[in-house]
């Protein structure tokens, strides 16, 4: 039997080892169009290789994976977070679990999971041919007994290589990316950290309706000099794919910056600040959860200016409190860094059976990781799908 793979990523490559460790005397081949396999594995999380999750903070499985679910229940119990760990242990790669439930190679360099993986490629005799762009799956499958479609994001080539096959795609778009806000002070604090922060959409409605109410990302919040980043932005830049594409990325959020507190609990908090600096500056006592700079900032926002503790206005304690629940922002384009994006739509889940991964109208024909209507929020997780599908390919082949 011959077997092609394309794409050379980590649904791909993961699936030729898997597919070439069942079956040893099949012919796996895997075009991949850059000039290197997992290039992209090589880069994810900063270097480091966020490679899954222990899932112990995930309480429902779409907060995770905004699109795809059912299929990742599925995948979930052919090979879950903890069969990927146990493989790359068995394979001699040291993995530590962060406290954020991220799990990264004790090295904390991506690049032992690519060699990782290459070497057993190279070992098992799957042959890999970089610098080879595939321009037809119609005359792919003519050569070949079964094809894999691994392409990651479906971008206009992969359109392209499988004109013909009379497939439904979704229409595909960014998700996880940044923010941009156009506000030179906040843009000043560039590098500034929020480690428990959310950003939510004002109600922007999009194509999806009112569920704009409902998208909110949590987490570390980072100021940069075009906007703002960090795991909050990145969550809900994938819950509100659509709606912001919808929008053309020129839409208005919330800043929560104190994510954790409700707005009672940010009245107490600063009303016991109030009681134990009467005396002081508003601009001078604040929560230990930002910085002097961001607090200035924040203060100056609520149109406060000199006014102490002890005699604040209702008024400007209420549009304090109003703040950091709710600071209102518009966002006027998002970030371009393509390497760090994860493709929202492609080759729609109805095209396949989502048991096996082959194409329902196609036999032979199979699709496994991001080239799928299938996408996730940072974290490892998108990388996790990547190596469940490579697996549920590997085995229905």
């Amino acid at each position: 039997m011959k077997v092609a793979i394309v794409g050379g990523g980590a649904a791909g490559c993961f699936c030729a080892i898997q597919l070439k460790r069942r079956l040893p005397e099949t012919e796996v081949v895997v075009f991949e169009a850059g000039k290197t396999t997992l290039a992209k594995v090589a880069i994810t999380g900063g270097g480091r290789c966020n490679l899954t999750n222990s899932f112990a903070g995930v309480r429902s499985l779409d907060k995770v994976y905004p699109r795809g679910t059912t299929l990742m229940k599925r995948a979930l119990k052919v090979f879950s977070n903890e069969d990927v760990m146990r493989w790359f242990e068995a394979e001699g790669v040291a993995l530590v679990t962060q406290e954020d439930c991220c799990v990264f190679p004790a090295s904390q360099d991506a690049m032992q999971i690519v060699r990782t993986l290459q070497g057993l490629m190279r070992r098992l005799g799957v042959i890999v041919r970089t610098s080879s762009a595939v321009t037809s799956v119609k005359a792919l499958l003519e050569d070949f007994d079964k094809v894999v479609i691994a392409t990651g994001g479906f971008t206009r080539g992969v359109a392209s290589m499988l004109d013909g096959l009379d497939l439904e795609i979704e229409k595909p778009i960014p998700a996880l990316f940044t923010l941009n806000i156009k506000d030179d002070q906040l843009n000043s604090m560039m590098g500034a950290v929020v480690e428990d922060a959310a950003v939510s959409l004002c109600g922007n409605k999009g194509a999806n309706g009112n569920k704009a109410a409902k998208m909110r990302g949590e987490g570390p919040l980072l100021l940069t000099h075009w906007g703002i980043s960090g795991p909050a932005v990145l969550k809900l830049s994938s819950y509100a794919a659509r709606i912001l594409a919808d929008c053309q990325y020129q839409a208005d959020i919330a800043i929560s910056w104190l994510g954790n507190y409700n707005e009672d609990q940010v009245r107490s908090l600063l009303s016991e600040i109030a009681s134990a600096n009467p005396q002081k500056a508003v601009v001078n006592a604040y929560p230990e959860e930002l910085t002097s700079r961001l607090w200035a900032y924040l203060v100056r926002r609520a149109g406060i200016s000199d006014e102490k503790w002890g005699s604040i206005p209702k008024k400007s304690f209420n549009r304090l409190v109003s703040v950091l629940c709710a600071d209102v922002h518009h966002v006027d384009g998002r970030g371009h860094y393509k390497d760090e994006f994860v493709t929202c739509g492609g080759v729609a889940l109805s095209n396949v059976n989502i048991s096996t991964l082959e194409a329902k109208n196609i036999p032979g024909l199979y699709f496994a990781g991001e080239v799928l209507d299938v996408d996730a929020i940072t974290g490892g997780f998108n990388l996790q799908a990547a190596w469940s599908m490579g697996q549920i390919v590997a085995n229905s082949i």
